[in-house]
């Protein structure tokens, strides 16, 4: 199975076949509204406003396996992004991106590009020390470790990059600037 196989449900509870997005850059995030990297929906829909016409595609899962931090409906979760943020990708419905009811296209993208650190930043350590808390194993595993997890995938539906919360921006705008 490929990324172009894999079917997510929106949030009207559609199926949405990732093969719709055959020959663009995608960018495949897990949200969520009350994180701290909850503004981290600026940048990306500043990117997807410079770049869907080139090609970009942002596929939006809100998830609530972290700390609870997307508690709403699927409708309460758009209403707060389209009002705070002008969001204007693709949201799908909330979902889990880990255990035993990951939806297929996190455990997807999981097993294609697992987890590499979260960097030396100040953020980073942080989030290391946290994690540690909850599971002492989490450098092993390819799990998502928290929300805006964002994984790149390029124009011929390789997965090409994976980007924790506590990476720059910047770095991932470069990255699907050069795909684009």
């Amino acid at each position: 199975m490929g990324f172009y196989d894999i079917t997510v449900k929106n949030a009207q509870g559609e199926e949405v076949s990732m093969g719709d997005f055959r020959g663009k850059v995608v960018v495949v995030v897990n949200t969520a509204t009350g994180c701290g990297f909850t503004p981290h929906y600026e940048p990306l829909e500043k990117m997807y406003e410079d770049l869907h016409d080139k090609g970009l595609e942002i596929v939006d899962v809100p998830c609530n396996q972290f700390a609870g931090q997307t508690p709403g409906t699927d409708e309460e979760i758009h209403e707060f992004c389209t009002l705070k943020y002008n969001t204007q990708f693709p949201q799908m419905a909330k979902a889990d991106v880990n255990g035993e009811n990951a939806i297929p296209l996190f455990t997807y993208l999981k097993s294609q590009k697992g987890f590499e650190g979260f960097g030396k930043s100040p953020a980073a350590l942080a989030m290391s020390v946290m994690l540690k808390g909850i599971d002492k194993d989490y450098k092993k595993n390819p799990d998502i470790k928290w929300n805006f997890t964002k994984f790149v995938v390029n124009r011929e539906g390789e997965v090409v990059a994976r980007f924790e919360p506590t990476a720059s921006m910047d770095d991932l705008r470069k990255c699907v600037e050069s795909l684009i």
